[in-house]
């Protein structure tokens, strides 16, 4: 099977979300963009935390009982970040997915800066392509 690389099936354009951004902008963009979470980076693109769905939806709860935004971006985030680098294998990948528990991975260099994002749906597409490939080379 040759190498399967997260470069090769990687959201290329992920949401954006920045650290002061108000929660429900952030929804906001979640919810466009049809991702159910997005690295939050610093001015200089670098990632230094984690929002998703499940962070935000206390936050809103809140701010519809006090019908006001009452939270930043930075007050919730989730960090460390569990990140991959864009050489990374996507079997290395999907075998750490097995142990840990994130849906969406920020792909970064190796300065910390936002490259894109890889889920779950994305990394069980490629091996299925490279299965399908190797099946048909076999018939």
């Amino acid at each position: 099977m040759e190498s399967l690389q997260v470069s090769d099936y990687m959201n290329t354009h992920p949401v954006n979300i920045g650290l002061e951004m108000p929660v429900a902008e952030a929804v906001e963009l979640l919810l466009e963009s049809h991702q159910s979470g997005g690295p939050v980076v610093d001015r200089k693109g670098k990632v230094v935390g984690f929002l998703s769905e499940q962070d935000c939806i206390a936050k809103m709860i809140a701010s519809c009982y006090y019908r006001e935004q009452i939270c930043r971006v930075s007050e919730i985030m989730k960090t460390p970040v569990i990140s991959v680098k864009p050489y990374m294998s996507v079997l290395e990948l999907a075998q750490k997915l097995l142990k840990e528990k994130p849906r969406v991975y920020p792909v970064v260099d190796d300065d910390g800066v936002l490259l894109g994002t890889i889920n779950r749906t994305q990394v069980l597409k490629a091996i299925d392509m490279q299965l399908r490939s190797g099946y048909q080379q076999a018939s």
